[in-house]
């Protein structure tokens, strides 16, 4: 998942933690948002008429003449050609809308990039000249996957974003994803202790190993990132849950991360990450990010309390039933393997030799007995899958691994 290039901008935590409080303050809600992803289809993006319908290149008296960033913008839209001129159009019309609902220091920089997470391009919405999200549009590859990548317009907004934004841009952002009727990829749920959570980050730890963590009688992952050794002086970090499963938690010592371990800084984050691999993920996070925080299991609903925060609601997001689409692939996988280890050799001389034979031979037989019970569009896709996986990747030389 591509993060920012850090920045002293990015690293001002006077500022940073300033801007949250003052947010804090603003809304009355203790939980904020720090990372948002959502998708698009590009048939719910309409560009504007000015983007849609450049000046022809020289072409004086046009009002955006007196613009540097439209006129740029009309430059390079202007060499693209066909779905690559739809696609960059709409997105910058979407990345407007985004930078705008963010607020006036939000700007889309009009020179067109190298696209991140598999989109071909990106524009960039910058903030003090730097970039704190982007837009990602047209894929770039050429896989199933990949194809069904480039109808989708992406917006990826870093925390800075997040932090920076005017009051109320989480209610409108909601409002934006649901007028284009979008998909939430990524929602970021922190909860900041500024001066410190009782029992500090080995409390943490402790409510793990006495089992406060667990949902449902299920206990999930841990990992511990930094020095966690008895001399420790900080920085260390404790995440929970799984990325997979669209939900973890890492709960680490923010004041170290932004002033570094000698200020001795009390500052710590509860950061609930939700994802949606196996999760779909409503609007309402953005509307409602305490009701949400809560609902992850009874200890982060209980940090709430702690935090003396009182107006919220838990609600929690059900997982998806991941078992179909696993047996499936398992199963395929079986039969992949009985045909490379097994029968390859056999298929391979009767292709070769057999003629119009072969195909008589494998026509309208029945799917093996382990995949009976799946549809064929579960199989079809479960064999797409493998063969996917199974691709070279592009410029690998195995000779020279």
């Amino acid at each position: 998942m591509t993060r920012p290039l850090l920045s002293p901008l990015v690293l001002d935590g006077s500022e940073v933690k300033a801007r949250l409080l003052a947010e804090r303050s603003a809304s009355e809600a203790p939980v904020h948002v720090d990372w948002l992803r959502f998708t698009i289809q590009r048939r719910h993006v309409l560009p504007s008429a000015e983007v849609l319908f450049p000046p022809a290149a020289g072409q004086s008296g046009n009002i955006w003449d007196a613009e540097p960033r439209m006129a740029k913008l009309h430059a390079t839209l202007r060499e693209l050609q066909g779905g690559d001129f739809a696609a960059a159009a709409q997105a910058w019309e979407l990345g407007e809308q985004v930078a705008g609902t963010l607020g006036p220091d939000f700007v889309v920089h009009p020179e067109m990039r190298k696209g991140h997470d598999f989109y071909r391009h990106r524009w960039s919405i910058e903030r003090a000249g730097q970039e704190v999200g982007w837009i990602g549009f047209l894929a770039s590859g050429d896989s199933p996957r990949q194809k069904a990548q480039t109808r989708t317009i992406h917006v990826n907004l870093y925390g800075h974003a997040c932090t920076f934004a005017v009051h109320g841009w989480r209610e409108r952002m909601a409002d934006l994803i649901d007028q284009h009727d979008g998909t939430v990829t990524r929602c970021d749920l922190a909860l900041d202790w500024f001066d410190g959570m009782p029992g500090g980050i080995l409390q943490v730890e402790a409510d793990y190993e006495a089992g406060l963590m667990d949902v449902l009688g299920k206990t999930p992952k841990c990992n511990h990132v930094g020095d966690w050794s008895t001399r420790s002086e900080g920085g260390r970090s404790f995440y929970f849950g799984s990325k997979e499963a669209g939900k973890q938690t890492n709960v680490y010592e923010k004041g170290d991360q932004l002033f570094g371990t000698s200020e001795r800084s009390p500052w710590m984050r509860i950061e609930l990450r939700y994802g949606n691999k196996l999760r779909d993920l409503p609007t309402d996070m953005l509307r409602r990010p305490a009701d949400f925080f809560a609902g992850a299991s009874p200890w982060h609903a209980n940090k709430l309390r702690e935090f003396e925060a009182s107006d919220w609601c838990a609600e929690s997001i059900a997982c998806r039933e991941r078992l179909p689409v696993q047996t499936t692939d398992a199963e395929v996988s079986r039969v992949w393997r009985w045909l490379d280890n097994t029968a390859s050799a056999a298929i391979a001389v009767a292709f070769k030799f057999a003629g119009d034979s072969f195909l008589d031979l494998v026509h309208a037989r029945k799917l093996p007995g382990r995949l009976r019970m799946f549809k064929e569009s579960e199989v079809s896709a479960a064999f797409q899958r493998r063969a996917e996986r199974d691709k070279p990747v592009e410029g690998f030389c195995p000779a020279l691994a």
